[in-house]
C-alpha cells in the first residue's frame, strides 16, 4: 500500500487497534442505548406519519382510528421487548434470532432468519436515511430537491464513522440521540401543557385543511383492511428491537443484564414518544396526505412538511429555535438510526460467515476491530436501494418490516422450544417457575408477531413487500450455494488420502527474455534447488532479438541449455503453456517447476509498464496439475526508495496484535 493510500486510510478510519485491546471497545449502557436503540427510537419520526397517511385514504373521519392503531402497535412493541429480554439472557453470544432459530428449529429456519435480517438491515439504512432527507427538506428546500444525493452522501459519511470502530462511533452518536430524546420529550410535554393547562389554541399549519378522500364511506371489510394496513405501517416502529440481541457481545459485563436493561429503556422511551406523537397530532389538527393536491384549502405553492416538522412548528410557534432544534435532531437521529443496522449487520454477517454461509472475509475484523467488510457491503446495498427508489420513504416502507417480523416469529417459536426442552430436565422449583414465566411471555410474543406478519403480508404484498420476499429467497439460495462450495472444498482437502509418494523427478524451466541480472538470479536459484533436469526457454517473438540473445548465451559461462520456442503469431503465454504441457505429457510423474524473473517496482504506474507477461503466465500455470510456479524477484531502485522508512506489515498482522504503530 502506498504512503498516500495509507495516509488516506488512517485519516478515514484512524490508527489500527491491537487485538488485545478488544475489551476496551465494549460499550457501557449509556453508549449502548444510542448505538443499538437509535433505529427503534427514530421510528417515531415516520411510523405515526405512515399511520395517518394510510388512514387519509378514507378522509379526515378515519383519523379517529389512529389512537387505537397506535395502542395496538404499542402493545405489540411491549410484548416484543419483553420477549427479547428472555432472548438476551438465554443466548448472549450475539447470534440473536439466527442462533435461536438454528439451535431450536434447525439450520433451514436459522438461514431463513439470517436472510430476513440481512434484507431488513439494508432497508433500515435506506428508510432511515431517506426519512432524514425528507425531514431536513422540510427546513432546507435544497435537500428536498436533491434527496438522493443527500442520502448517498449521508450513507458514505456514516460508513466512514463506523469503520472507525463501534466504541468511537457510539461516543459520537450519543450526543445527537440524547438531544433527540430531549427535544421530543420537551415538545410533547410543552405541547400538552399549553393545550391542557394553559388552554392555548395550538394549531398546525395544516389545521383546517380538508382531504380528497379516495374512499370516504368505507364500511365492513374495506374499513378493516384499511385499519390493518395502517397498523402494519405503524409496526415499522418495532424495527431495531432485535439489534440488541445481535449486539450483546458489544456490551460490558454483565453482558446479558446490561443488554436486557438497555432493551427495557428502549421500549419505554419509544412507546411513550410514539403514543405521544399520535395524540398530539390529533390535538393540533395536523392533516397529512400523499400529495399536496389531495389537500383541500391549501394555499398555492404549499409544500407539505413532515409530521414532526408540523408538530414542532405548532408547539414552538413564535420560537423558531425550538422548531429548528427538533427538526435538526430528528434528521440527525434518522441518519444515525441506520447505525443500528451498521452494528447489527456486520455481526450477523460475521456469524453467518463463521458458519460458512457467507464469504469468510465477512468474519474478519479490520484495523479498528470492526467488521469492515460487512460495513462496506451494507453501505453498498443500501445505496442501491436508495437510488433505485429515489429515496422515497413511502415506496421503501412497503418493503420494510417483512424481514424483521419473519425473524420475530421464528425466534419466538425457537424460544418456546428452548424453554420446553429445559423444563424436561430442570428440577429446581424456582428455576422451573422462571422458565414457565419466560415461556408464557414468548408464547404471547409468538401469537402477536405471527398475527402482525400475516397482516403485513396481506396488506403490503402487492404494494412492494414481494420485492423483499424475493430478495430474501435469493439471499437464502445464495448462502446455501456458498455453504455447499465450502463443504465441497473441505471434503476435497480433508477426506482425500495422500499416499505420500514423492515425484520421481523434478524438471526446472527458467523463462528468459534477456540475459540480464534478473535472469542470472533466476538461473542461480533454480540450480540451487538441485533439480534432476534444468533448462531455460525463450519465446521467439522478434527474430533479431532472439538471435542476439542466443549468441550472447553461447558466449556466456552459463551451462544451462537455452531452448527457443517459435511463436509465429508473436504470442508468449500460449507457446510457453504448450511447452510445459508437452513436458508433463512426456513425463507425467515429473514435477515441473517454472521460474519466472520479476521486477519489483516502487510505484503503481511502474507496475503497468512491467510484469504483465509474468502475471498472465502465472495465472495460466496455476491451473496446471503437477506444475509449480516460482517468482524470482529483482528489486529495482524505485522499490528500495519506496521501502525506505516504511514498516513492513504481514497480512493479518494487525488482527494478530502486531504493528500497532502503523
Amino acid at each position: 500500500m502506498s504512503k498516500l493510500t495509507t495516509a488516506a486510510k488512517r485519516m478515514l478510519v484512524g490508527r489500527p487497534f491491537r487485538s488485545d485491546s478488544l475489551g476496551h471497545t465494549l460499550l457501557p449502557k449509556r453508549i449502548a442505548l444510542p448505538v443499538f436503540a437509535s433505529d427503534a427510537l427514530s421510528s417515531v419520526a415516520y411510523a405515526p406519519e405512515e399511520i395517518f397517511l394510510v388512514l387519509s385514504v378514507a378522509g379526515l373521519s378515519a383519523y379517529a382510528y389512529a389512537p387505537w392503531v397506535g395502542l395496538a402497535v404499542a402493545l405489540v412493541m411491549a410484548v416484543v421487548v419483553a420477549s427479547y429480554r428472555q432472548n438476551v439472557h438465554a443466548y448472549p453470544s450475539g447470534g440473536g434470532d439466527y442462533e435461536v432459530a438454528t439451535v431450536n428449529l434447525g439450520p433451514t429456519a436459522g438461514l431463513t432468519v439470517g436472510s430476513a435480517l440481512l434484507v431488513d438491515y439494508v432497508l433500515t439504512v435506506a428508510v432511515s436515511i431517506s426519512s432524514a432527507a425528507s425531514n431536513i427538506g422540510s427546513a432546507v428546500p435544497f435537500v428536498s430537491t436533491h434527496k438522493v444525493l443527500f442520502a448517498v452522501a449521508a450513507i458514505v459519511i456514516l460508513t466512514a464513522m463506523n469503520l472507525r470502530g463501534v466504541r468511537e462511533s457510539g461516543s459520537l452518536f450519543a450526543i445527537p440521540v440524547y438531544a433527540f430524546m430531549i427535544g421530543m420529550f420537551v415538545m410533547l410535554i410543552w405541547g400538552f401543557f399549553r393545550i391542557g393547562v394553559l388552554g392555548d389554541q395550538v394549531h398546525a399549519e395544516s389545521y383546517g385543511f380538508g382531504l380528497k378522500a379516495e374512499e370516504e364511506h368505507l364500511l365492513g371489510v374495506p374499513l378493516v383492511f384499511l385499519i390493518a394496513r395502517a397498523f402494519s405501517s405503524g409496526c415499522a416502529a418495532l424495527t431495531g428491537v432485535e439489534a440488541i440481541s445481535n449486539g450483546v457481545p458489544a456490551f460490558r459485563k454483565p453482558k446479558s443484564r446490561n443488554a436486557a436493561t438497555t432493551l427495557l429503556l428502549l421500549g419505554g422511551i419509544a412507546i411513550t414518544m410514539f403514543l405521544g406523537m399520535i395524540v398530539l397530532t390529533q390535538k393540533v389538527g395536523v392533516v397529512y396526505a400523499h400529495s399536496t393536491s389531495d389537500l383541500i384549502g391549501a394555499p398555492a405553492g404549499y409544500e407539505q412538511k413532515t409530521l414532526v416538522a408540523q408538530l414542532a412548528g405548532a408547539v414552538f410557534h413564535g420560537f423558531p429555535a425550538g422548531f429548528y432544534f427538533v427538526t435538526i435532531v430528528t434528521a440527525l437521529i434518522l441518519v444515525l438510526a441506520a447505525n443500528t443496522a451498521f452494528n447489527g449487520f456486520p455481526v450477523l454477517g460475521s456469524i453467518l460467515a463463521q458458519d460458512r454461509f457467507l464469504p469468510r472475509q465477512l468474519h474478519t475484523r479490520g484495523d479498528r476491530l470492526a467488521f469492515s467488510n460487512g460495513i462496506i457491503f451494507l453501505a453498498g446495498a443500501a445505496i442501491a436501494f436508495v437510488v433505485f427508489f429515489g429515496a422515497e420513504v413511502t415506496k421503501l416502507i412497503q418493503l420494510y418490516i417483512v424481514g424483521v417480523f419473519v425473524s420475530f416469529v421464528l425466534s419466538q417459536t425457537g424460544m418456546l422450544r428452548h424453554w420446553t426442552r429445559l423444563l424436561r430436565t430442570e428440577t429446581d422449583p424456582a428455576q422451573r417457575s422462571r422458565m414457565k414465566r419466560s415461556r408464557v411471555i414468548n408464547a404471547i410474543g409468538l401469537t402477536l408477531t405471527a398475527t402482525v406478519l400475516v397482516i403485513v403480508l396481506v396488506t403490503k404484498f402487492l404494494a412492494g413487500a414481494w420485492i423483499a420476499i424475493v430478495t430474501m429467497a435469493a439471499i437464502f439460495g445464495l448462502m446455501k450455494l456458498i455453504r455447499r462450495h465450502y463443504d465441497t472444498v473441505s471434503r476435497e482437502l480433508d477426506e482425500t488420502e495422500w499416499d505420500g509418494v514423492l515425484p520421481s523427478r523434478t524438471h526446472s524451466i527458467v523463462l528468459v527474455s534477456k540475459l540480464h541480472l534478473p535472469t542470472k538470479r533466476a538461473i542461480a536459484y533454480a540450480r540451487a534447488t538441485r533439480p534432476d533436469t534444468i533448462e531455460a526457454i525463450t519465446v521467439n517473438v522478434d527474430e533479431p532479438d532472439t538471435r542476439a540473445l542466443v549468441r550472447e548465451w553461447e558466449r556466456s559461462d552459463i551451462s544451462v541449455p537455452l531452448k527457443v520456442i517459435e511463436s509465429p503469431y508473436r504470442e508468449i503465454t500460449k507457446p510457453v503453456m504448450d511447452y510445459v504441457k508437452r513436458v508433463r505429457r512426456d513425463s507425467p510423474r515429473d514435477v515441473v517447476t517454472v521460474f519466472i524473473p520479476e521486477y519489483v517496482v516502487g510505484h503503481w504506474w511502474e507496475q503497468l509498464l512491467h510484469n504483465q507477461s509474468a502475471l498472465r503466465l502465472k495465472g495460466r500455470l496455476l491451473f496446471e496439475p503437477g506444475v509449480m510456479v516460482t517468482s524470482v524477484p529483482w528489486q529495482l531502485t524505485s522499490s528500495a526508495k519506496a521501502r525506505a522508512g516504511r514498516e513492513v506489515s504481514a497480512p493479518g498482522s494487525v488482527r494478530r496484535g502486531y504493528g500497532d504503530d502503523l
